[in-house]
């Protein structure tokens, strides 16, 4: 996770984003590339959606928008100091105690 948010600070160092990069820009990018994403399932059936990704075309789509998706919340994560996964960790602790079985 560290390693891909490295190459992902590189990339923008590189191409001088960071003045964009700001918490507002990146919680807003990652809004637009969720939309991205549930756009592709917007009108399947529960079992088209199920195989979607049997077509390659659609395929290619969901694993783009997915990337980009965890792109931008890694990103965001990076400029807020969050460490993602400890962060979830945290959360799915919390769900437990709140959801018992």
């Amino acid at each position: 996770m560290a390693k891909l948010q490295r190459r992902l600070a590189e990339f923008a160092a590189a191409r001088n984003w960071q003045p964009y990069h700001t918490p507002k820009n990146l919680a807003a990018a990652l809004s637009v590339e969720a939309s991205e994403l549930v756009e592709i399932f917007q009108w399947l059936t529960p079992e088209e959606s199920a195989r979607v990704m049997t077509d390659p075309d659609t395929a290619h789509r969901v694993t783009d928008e997915v990337a980009d998706v965890l792109a931008y919340l890694l990103q965001l994560c990076e400029v807020l100091g969050i460490d993602p996964l400890a962060a979830l960790d945290a959360k799915i602790d919390r769900n437990e105690r709140r959801f018992p079985i």
